[in-house]
């Protein structure tokens, strides 16, 4: 199982009702969620670890990771609120309101953390969950914790208008950038974390996937970098599609026997290269339908 640990929440989406007054659709997702959805999708052995809220949107919530054969067992359930991010548009350009405090995902401390069984082979960490405590110590936590007995990945998926406290938010990502096995970031993001490619392998990290949106992506190893492609698509939008890479390039790693940490340090760039451009061609067909659908295995 590759266990994504990290925010699921609802995001309410402007609507109008056939009487013309404004509205909220209420939709499940979260960065982390989504990537969990899009490998249960893939047929990966998928999980999702996060704390869930028993009220209607939990439920919601639920529903969705059953939907998609995503195992959500080690989650610990509460009667706290889901976390709710209203969403409103300004000229096309979305602005967020999220009603965060005291939320069951927010809540999870270090008591919430979870035995892991053989079964877990890798753990997936990022988003917004590694902001708002105490629940991104509670994950900061189980990462070191987990660090050498499994492969983690981490996606940082950077939101400098989320972050309130930077220099505490730059101490717990430094240190899990070092613990992890494989990073993906965007060009943003390692503008952001002042970093390369090749200082993040130098401190560590067997594989830094740097995603250059239609320029396709950069993976980077001891052994060098490797350009994959971006698959052509008609681009509806764009929400998803980094957690939907990062789902292909999981289920790419466990279908090619390389979920190892041993393994993937001792794998050549060809040897990874599938797992990339199958993460590539799933965010392709995600970006090519609104909001965050991630394709079935036979979709691709």
């Amino acid at each position: 199982m590759i266990l994504c640990c990290g925010e699921a929440l609802i995001d309410m989406l402007p609507r109008e009702t056939t009487a013309g007054e404004p509205a909220f659709a209420p939709h499940s997702g979260g960065a982390v969620f989504n990537t969990a959805i899009a490998m249960g999708r893939l047929g990966a052995s998928s999980g999702y670890f996060g704390g869930l809220s028993t009220d209607i949107f939990g439920t919601q919530l639920c529903a969705a990771l059953d939907a998609s054969r995503v195992d959500y067992s080690l989650s610990p359930r509460s009667d706290r609120p889901s976390t709710l991010a209203f969403v409103t548009l300004t000229d096309g350009h979305a602005k967020y309101a999220f009603y965060d405090e005291n939320t069951a995902g927010r809540m999870l401390s270090a008591d919430d953390l979870p035995e892991l069984g053989p079964e877990v082979q890798a753990l997936f960490f990022g988003g917004i969950s590694l902001v708002s405590e105490p629940a991104a110590d509670s994950y900061a936590a189980l990462c070191a914790r987990e660090v050498g007995s499994r492969l983690v990945m981490l996606d940082p998926n950077i939101r400098p208008t989320f972050i309130t406290d930077e220099p505490r938010y730059r101490t717990r990502l430094t240190a899990m950038l070092a613990q992890s096995d494989v990073i993906k970031v965007s060009d943003e993001d390692m503008d952001w974390l002042g970093t390369t490619p090749e200082q993040l392998i130098a401190a560590g990290t067997a594989l830094v996937l740097v995603t250059r949106g239609a320029e396709g992506v950069d993976a980077t190893t001891a052994g060098g970098t490797l350009r994959v492609p971006a698959n052509r698509a008609t681009v509806v939008d764009t929400v998803g599609a980094g957690d939907t890479f990062n789902a292909g390039v999981l289920a790419g790693l466990a279908r090619d026997g390389l979920l190892d940490r041993a393994k993937m340090r001792a794998a050549a760039l060809t040897d990874l290269r599938p797992a990339v451009e199958l993460g590539a061609r799933a965010a392709a067909v995600t970006v090519s339908r609104a909001g965050a659908n991630p394709p079935w295995l036979d979709e691709l």
